[in-house]
C-alpha cells in the first residue's frame, strides 16, 4: 500500500450517495486510476458533480472492481463533510489538496501543512 499522486488521472462515474465510487472509465486524454494504482493504494481525490453544485476533496483508497473508497474528507460543498451525491455524471480525479501542500516561506525554510 502506497500513497499515489500522479498527473492526469481522471475518470467518470455515476455513483451516488455517501459510499464508495465506482470509476466508469477514463476521460479522453487522461489515465485511469487502475493504470497508476494497485488495490489498497491511497490517493488524494476530487469528486465533482457535472450537473449539480456538489464537490468533495479527500483521501481515498483504490479497491477491487475499480472502486474508490472515500476515507477522509478535507473539504467539500457540504460544509467540509462527506457529500451525499445525487445521481448523474461525476468527474473523479487525483489532486493535490491544499491541506497537504508543501510551501516555501520567506525565510527559505520549508513547511508542511498536515491535514486531518
Amino acid at each position: 500500500m502506497a500513497l499515489v499522486v500522479k498527473d492526469r488521472v481522471k475518470e467518470s462515474s455515476t455513483s451516488a450517495g455517501t459510499g464508495d465510487f465506482t470509476l466508469a472509465g477514463t476521460v479522453p486524454g487522461f489515465q485511469t486510476f487502475s493504470a497508476v494504482m494497485a488495490v489498497g493504494d491511497a490517493t488524494y481525490y476530487t469528486i465533482a458533480n457535472d450537473t449539480a453544485d456538489q464537490w468533495e476533496v479527500g483521501l481515498g483508497t483504490y479497491s477491487a472492481a475499480n472502486t474508490l473508497a472515500r476515507v477522509t474528507v478535507f473539504s467539500s460543498s457540504n460544509a467540509d463533510a462527506r457529500v451525499d451525491f445525487v445521481g448523474g455524471p461525476k468527474t473523479v480525479f487525483i489532486t493535490a489538496p491544499a491541506e497537504q501542500y508543501v510551501s516555501r516561506n520567506q525565510s527559505v525554510a520549508y513547511s508542511i501543512a498536515l491535514g486531518n
